[in-house]
C-alpha cells in the first residue's frame, strides 16, 4: 500500500474513515445530535487489526471534533477507553 494515512468525515455515511492509498482500512460511526457526535460503533479492517489503526483514527475523529467546536458521547467502548487512557481529550465529552 502507499500514500499516508488519513482520517476524513464522510459526513453522508455519518462515519469518519481512516484511509491509505484511496482504500478505507478503518471507520468510526456517529450519530449527529447538534453540536454533539455520538460514537457508536468503531472498526479496522481484519487484516490490519492490532497495527494501532483505531487509535489511529479515534485520535483524527476526536482532533477534528475539537477543530469543530463539537462534543462527544462515547457509546462505542473503543472510543471511551481511548479517551480515558488520553486524557487529553476528555474535555470533548459532552
Amino acid at each position: 500500500m502507499t500514500g499516508d494515512l488519513q482520517v476524513r468525515n464522510d459526513a453522508a455515511q455519518s462515519r469518519y474513515e481512516l484511509t491509505q492509498g484511496g482504500e478505507v482500512l478503518g471507520y468510526a460511526e456517529y450519530e449527529a445530535q447538534g453540536d454533539t457526535l455520538d460514537f457508536t460503533h468503531t472498526q479496522v479492517s481484519e487484516e490490519h487489526q492490532g497495527e494501532g489503526l483505531g487509535e489511529r483514527l479515534v485520535r483524527g475523529a476526536l482532533d477534528d471534533v475539537r477543530a469543530q467546536g463539537q462534543k462527544v458521547i462515547a457509546s462505542c467502548p473503543f472510543v471511551g477507553s481511548f479517551i480515558r487512557k488520553h486524557a487529553e481529550y476528555g474535555d470533548l465529552l459532552a
